[in-house]
């Protein structure tokens, strides 16, 4: 997502990187520019005009203030700032009080709004430990409860659900009452969809609103599906008055306009971003990261987080030690790729590191390269595995077979791990390595300095 529009906005600032001062002139060049790119991420007219305006003024506002700033730079923080401004500025929560918290998901069918449940279940039973109930309330698409079973036993968190119950008010109120007698602290409703806004959908996600009193409703929207998702998210506001937008798709061929301005629109802020059908890709949503992204800046503290989640302290510093003395072996590495897969796909993770993504962006990353990876190591004995100065040429052949690859691709991939296992442990040993190996576990208490 955004891969478009932060090219374009990258050609905007080229304006003024040649120059070394802003004027009105090079300024209304860049600001032109930004608009189009704007207008091609789907952003309404009106709404991209009037964010170039402050823009502009800030710009112009600056020129004598900051004269040893590089113009280019300084067009970039500007724009930054705005961005993030006008994407909520800050982080919104989800309200979990309550006995129990009820949470209200709405939106389209198609929107991905019943994957979510399952993606904000994980979230809420893993991050902040508590006890969810799934709630089956769409009685009308006849895979929908199928679905949310299937989600909640992947997840290992109970589905409530009436099969002969077609009433969705009553199933709601029901759920609530079980999840009271049985020690649930927060209960999802799933609610039914439509291809398209219509007055029957409308009138019963209200009549379930009214009747269950929701600490938070959620509308979910499909970012594919651009400025149409501001105008359906405006109508559903308009009936159920949501607290807050739940973006998804977002590593789909998007343009990027509706997660820039639903909330200048709508009023309302966007509270999660997902991507994929894995339940383990759903982020709480930050405007000024997100703004950064945008920029090709990456997301450091983002990625940060999703490490400090993943990574085992205990793990990291048997391993750091494994390294120093020249042990580290191919159990180790398969272990350590396991966990950074936990993180999120590849791409999505080197796009956080600043620098790196943009001048990846046309690299061939994927999952699958791990997963061949992961083959080679599981085509080796125990003892290979513990001890990589055995791998001869003959267990070379037989891994090889076993793992469909091509002797080549073998060697390369032992070379690479030998260069790899060679720098780790000259760095473990040496004065900065003692300060912590990077890279190799981020404990959950926090990166070493």
């Amino acid at each position: 997502m955004f891969e478009s529009l932060s090219d374009r906005l990258d050609s905007a600032f080229k304006v003024l990187r040649g120059n070394n001062k802003i004027t009105e002139l090079n300024v209304a060049e860049s600001i032109k520019e930004i608009r189009r790119a704007l207008v091609g991420a789907d952003v309404n007219y009106k709404i991209a005009k009037e964010f170039t305006d402050k823009v502009k003024d800030k710009a112009l506002g600056s020129e004598n203030v900051l004269k040893n700033v590089n113009p280019g730079q300084l067009m970039v923080k500007i724009v930054m700032d705005e961005l993030a401004e006008l994407m909520g500025g800050q982080s919104v929560g989800i309200n979990t009080k309550g006995s129990p918290a009820v949470v209200l998901v709405a939106g389209l069918q198609g929107s991905g709004k019943t994957t979510f449940c399952g993606k904000l279940a994980r979230m809420l039973k893993e991050q902040r430990k508590l006890s969810p109930l799934l709630v089956a309330c769409d009685v009308y698409r006849p895979a929908a409860i199928d679905q949310l079973t299937v989600l909640g036993d992947s997840i290992k968190v109970p589905i409530y659900k009436e099969i002969e119950n077609k009433n969705p008010v009553e199933i709601a109120q029901n759920a609530i009452k079980h999840a009271k007698a049985h020690g649930f602290n927060v209960v999802i409703v799933d609610t039914a969809g439509r291809l398209a806004v219509d007055e029957a959908m409308m009138a019963e996600v209200e009549a379930v609103k009214k009747a269950i009193s929701p600490t938070e409703t959620l509308f979910v929207v499909d970012s594919m599906t651009g400025q149409d998702a501001v105008n359906t998210a405006e109508a559903f506001n308009q009936r159920i008055n949501f607290d807050g937008v739940v973006l998804t798709k977002l590593d789909g061929d998007t343009r990027g306009g509706a997660a820039l301005t639903i909330k200048y629109t709508v009023g309302k802020p966007i509270k999660f971003v997902s991507m994929g059908e894995k339940l383990d890709t759903l982020d709480v949503f930050y405007p000024d990261r997100m703004a950064q992204r945008i920029l090709g800046m990456g997301d450091i503290v983002s990625l940060v987080e999703k490490a400090q989640m993943e990574f085992d302290e205990e793990e990291a510093k048997r391993v750091e030690k494994r390294i120093k003395q020249n042990k580290f072996d191919f159990n180790d590495f398969l272990g350590q790729m396991q966990q950074i897969k936990k993180m999120g796909d590849l791409k999505s993770l080197i796009g956080m590191i600043p620098g790196v993504g943009k001048a990846l962006k046309d690299a061939p990353i994927d999952d699958k390269a791990l997963g061949r990876v992961e083959a080679i190591i599981h085509s080796m004995t125990p003892d290979e595995r513990g001890n990589p100065d055995l791998l001869n040429l003959s267990r070379k052949k037989r891994i090889a077979r076993g793992c469909g690859q091509s002797l080549e691709q073998i060697n390369l991939f032992i070379k690479n791990f030998h260069d790899m296992r060679k720098m780790m442990h000259q760095m473990a040993n040496s004065p900065m390595g003692k300060m912590g190996l990077p890279g190799m576990g981020a404990p959950k208490g926090g990166f070493r300095r």
